[in-house]
């Protein structure tokens, strides 16, 4: 019986290696790609930017995971919206629904040089050994000036510029 050794086998490039070698691919060498990972030909109006871009999300979503079920809804939805304020919309409500925090959850924030540690409770959230009802009073307490809560704590981004319609 014969043994197999390192050159009898076949290397198989590495997700790096994949994504830089599309790169250096002409339009038809993308559209061949294409056609291999897709099992289907692309649109013909796609640029070679747009499939170097396409293929590399591919190919990473085949080797770490995809975008999960309500994600891809969601994405959906935005690209039916007729107006950017119907897309902020459906955004915004998403956030909210991710900046729900299960109790168990610990939120740390450090202040002038101070951790501190709050709990997120049923009743509410824990610090210092009381039960607050909001991350607002918290962060009043600690800072001693009012605050958006959940924005202290880093639950918020920032807000952005208003989309024009």
């Amino acid at each position: 019986m014969r043994r197999a050794n390192a050159s009898d086998k076949r290397q198989r490039p590495s997700l790096d290696e994949e994504i830089a070698h599309l790169r250096d691919l002409d339009l038809k060498g993308l559209r061949m790609r294409w056609k291999g990972i897709f099992q289907a030909l692309p649109p013909d109006h796609l640029p070679r930017h747009l499939l170097v871009g396409m293929l590399a999300y591919r190919l990473q979503a085949q080797a770490y995971g995809d975008l999960d079920a309500a994600t891809i809804r969601l994405l959906k939805q935005i690209g039916s919206a007729r107006a950017n304020v119907d897309a902020v919309g459906l955004t915004a409500e998403h956030e909210q629904r991710r900046a729900s925090i299960k109790p168990g959850t610990i939120l740390m924030r450090e202040w002038n040089s101070q951790p501190h540690r709050v709990m997120v409770v049923d009743a509410g959230f824990a610090w210092n050994g009381k039960i607050y009802d909001s991350l607002s009073k918290i962060a009043f307490a600690i800072t001693g000036t009012k605050w958006n809560g959940p924005r202290f704590f880093g639950l918020r981004d920032k807000p952005t510029a208003e989309v024009q319609p």
